[in-house]
């Protein structure tokens, strides 16, 4: 159907920019998808939101043209069927360990005879005209690898069959292999860190799939396009949302002089 950016761009050798979504408002979410991103992902696992914001976050999307995708919050079935019906047309699942893991997630994306997706495309019929069975070769699988045994397992997973890549969340990635002895947050630079990630990429580009970073800034996001990854996203709405009005707010006190005052219960 042709119909999936990501796809297309991946295809054409062009990196795409992907935002992400955490806010479970619909409102948010068509700002974020006026912004000029390729892709933009809604946060089902960590976000404030669940399938009944997701449906109208996907609906307030449609417009802008953006390509739509869903992390979904675990290896499960009936979330990853349900995001793909509302039209996610990318999906990203968290914690995935091992190859048979990685198979099983791949089963839930396609429908027969390639995998085991049952039949209801209820808002995708509608916002995808034709959408059947040929969606087979538009949505994209993408796993989370988040602890040691993921990075152990890193080859076999892969080389799993149907999977389109591998998506880095560097806060996991970094608890899941450090045992506490690194804080987690996204732009890692500690020499170990930056040696997962980067071996990350090397193996995803030699087994013809695509790896994607989660960054923090469009610095860093440049650096790991030099590394091999060929998606990244740059924040998300809340943190740019905490960033523009932390920034503006502490402005004007620096040309006011002026002190945000408590009230007696604490807050602002």
């Amino acid at each position: 159907m042709g119909i999936n950016k990501v796809k297309a761009m991946w295809a054409a050798g062009q990196p795409v920019l992907h935002g992400w979504c955490s806010i479970g408002s619909p409102f948010t979410a068509e700002i974020m998808a006026a912004q000029g991103y390729d892709a933009i992902s809604i946060d089902m696992q960590h976000g404030a939101l669940d399938y009944s914001a997701f449906l109208p976050m996907a609906q307030a999307m449609r417009a802008s043209g953006v390509t739509i995708g869903a992390r979904v919050p675990w290896l499960d079935p009936a979330a990853i069927m349900k995001a793909l019906d509302g039209g996610a047309l990318n999906i990203i699942c968290p914690m995935i360990n091992t190859a048979d893991q990685a198979a099983e997630f791949v089963s839930y994306m396609r429908y027969p005879p390639q995998g085991q997706r049952s039949f209801g495309p209820t808002r995708a019929g509608f916002a995808m005209a034709g959408y059947s069975t040929p969606m087979n070769d538009e949505v994209l699988a993408l796993a989370m690898i988040e602890t040691a045994e993921g990075v152990a397992n890193l080859e076999a997973i892969a080389a799993t069959p149907g999977l389109n890549g591998i998506y880095v969340g560097p806060a996991d990635l970094t608890l899941g292999t450090q045992e506490g002895r690194l804080p987690p947050g996204f732009d890692r630079e500690e020499a170990e860190m930056v040696e997962i990630i980067q071996r990350i990429a090397k193996v995803c580009v030699a087994n013809g799939i695509n790896a994607c970073l989660h960054c923090g800034t469009p610095e860093y996001a440049a650096r790991a396009l030099e590394w091999g990854y060929s998606l990244t996203t740059v924040s998300g709405d809340s943190r740019l949302l905490a960033g523009a009005a932390g920034a503006s707010v502490k402005r004007f006190r620096e040309l006011t002089g002026t002190k945000a005052q408590k009230t007696t219960e604490g807050g602002y």
